[in-house]
């Protein structure tokens, strides 16, 4: 008879920060992860997301000077490698009409963006005999580097020198423009697959369009996604016993009608438990993360490594000073996910 006897269970004491870091793609452009498995969310060290995009201001006009081939920029605020970085108004920023040639090739979109060192920069698209909205062919918008911004293009359709007109300015986010918030995401603070996890991380509602390349014209990257983080660190309850992981259950009603039954089903998801054997009841370092959204970690076995259960909740305590008996905690784990199996 399989029992837990030898079992130990674990919590989050503890978190080392890891500063602003670059995820990494995982192929799909939607799934970016750390190198990490767990994130925590302990109030205080909540992963803080911040991929490269605009935040505020950046809006393309046509130049007030009334220099051909030019624009003016506004000024605005930038997410670069996980920094806030304020951009500087710019004005008679140059986009260059094509050039005459045979054959007619008057069709070219230039690339307003912002630059690693967050610099207001244009990026040359190529001339082509149509609009296309490939990157990085004739008539196409260019690739741009991989740590740049796009916050607009400009879309020429005459070779001859004219002022840009604002109905040459597109700066449709998504398309044209690249904000920080946009798509959003949800945050995978652990990836569990078959019983086997992997890397924290986040992952965008939408893949990420290629429009990054370090040289063009070749195959596009995502633009860069970065986070800081707090990676968890675990303490064994040395004394606790009866632990539930929070699971989800499943509950049928049913409604008498004429001649027959209707029937539906629900499901719940339940408060974990357990029961922890206290030193005094008061300086204990389970009580301190009282009303705290932990890790935990059971291991049916505490001399092996895997499986083990992983669950992440709010630790409640209700305690107990028996005169004649050992002080305790009725601990629960109110958690937002059922808990998971980790099995390698």
């Amino acid at each position: 008879m399989a029992t837990a006897e030898n079992a130990k269970l674990q919590y989050e004491s503890g978190q080392d920060v890891v500063a602003f870091v670059a995820l990494t793609d995982q192929g799909d452009h939607k799934d970016f992860r750390s190198a990490d498995a767990l994130w925590s969310n302990k109030s205080g060290y909540k992963p803080d997301v911040k991929p490269n995009g605009l935040v505020t201001g950046c809006v393309i006009t046509p130049a007030v000077s009334l220099i051909k081939e030019a624009v003016d920029v506004s000024a605005g605020t930038c997410y670069i490698a996980g920094v806030l970085t304020t951009i500087t108004a710019d004005t008679d920023v140059l986009a260059v009409r094509p050039a005459v040639v045979s054959p007619v090739a008057p069709y070219k979109k230039d690339s307003i963006t912002i630059n690693s060192g967050g610099t207001i920069a244009v990026v040359q698209g190529t001339a082509g005999e149509s609009f296309t909205t490939t990157r990085g062919v004739a008539g196409g918008p260019p690739y741009i580097p991989l740590t740049s911004i796009e916050i607009g293009q400009v879309w020429m359709s005459a070779s001859a020198t004219a002022v840009i007109d604002a109905t040459e300015i597109k700066q449709v986010v998504g398309t044209h423009c690249e904000r920080y918030d946009y798509p959003t995401w949800e945050e995978k603070r652990a990836n569990v697959t078959a019983g086997v996890i992997g890397n924290a991380g986040i992952k965008f509602n939408a893949a990420l369009p290629l429009i990054h390349s370090a040289t063009s014209p070749v195959a596009g990257a995502a633009k860069k996604v970065y986070a800081q983080y707090y990676e968890p660190q675990f303490t064994d309850i040395t004394k606790c016993d009866a632990f539930v992981p929070p699971e989800t259950s499943y509950s049928v009603a049913s409604k008498q009608i004429y001649q027959t039954t209707l029937g539906s089903s629900s499901s719940t998801l339940n408060q974990g438990s357990f029961t922890a054997y206290l030193q005094d009841g008061i300086s204990d370092g389970l009580i301190g993360m009282k009303g705290s959204n932990l890790w935990f970690k059971f291991f049916q076995d505490k001399d092996s490594t895997t499986p083990y259960v992983l669950c992440q909740g709010t630790l409640g305590i209700t305690r107990t000073f028996p005169s004649g008996d050992q002080i305790s905690a009725a601990c629960t784990i109110s958690s937002e996910e059922a808990a998971q199996d980790v099995i390698g």
